[in-house]
């Protein structure tokens, strides 16, 4: 465990398509601010808010942290699970004995799928034009 004097807070930063998220972990009460709004007022859907919560769920920790994020691009879904990459990231920064656990649950791989780009050409990415008989 990092030696809080030394430290105040851990920043780490989680990725997903074009979200990015910067992650602010500190000791405290257990909230979770995302880009100055509470958690369920900016996810408001319960997916996205479980999809937080799993790193700290799954190493026991949900209250003993209080977490800032600032978070941008992409959609709904890519930014919680850029938030979710990054808490990983800052919570094994804390903790190094974390990592078996964070690991078994995929939370420490960024998902580098992206969409494809459009080639020209087609359609669509890989999608040409129909083709007619007349």
């Amino acid at each position: 465990m990092i030696n809080t004097k030394e430290t105040s807070e851990i920043r780490a930063v989680g990725r997903r398509k074009t979200a990015a998220a910067r992650v602010r972990l500190q000791l405290g009460k257990g909230e979770i601010i995302v880009n100055s709004k509470p958690l369920a007022a900016y996810f408001p859907l319960d997916l996205c808010q479980e999809k937080i919560k799993s790193p700290l769920v799954k190493i026991g920790k949900e209250k003993d942290f209080t977490i800032s994020v600032k978070v941008k691009g992409g959609g709904m879904n890519s930014q919680a699970e850029a938030v979710r990459h990054g808490l990983a990231r800052a919570l094994l920064k804390w903790n190094e004995d974390f990592r078996g656990v964070l690991k078994a649950e995929g939370f420490l791989t960024r998902d580098s799928r992206a969409k494809e780009r459009k080639k020209f050409g087609r359609t669509k990415a890989r999608r040409g034009h129909q083709w007619r008989k007349r």
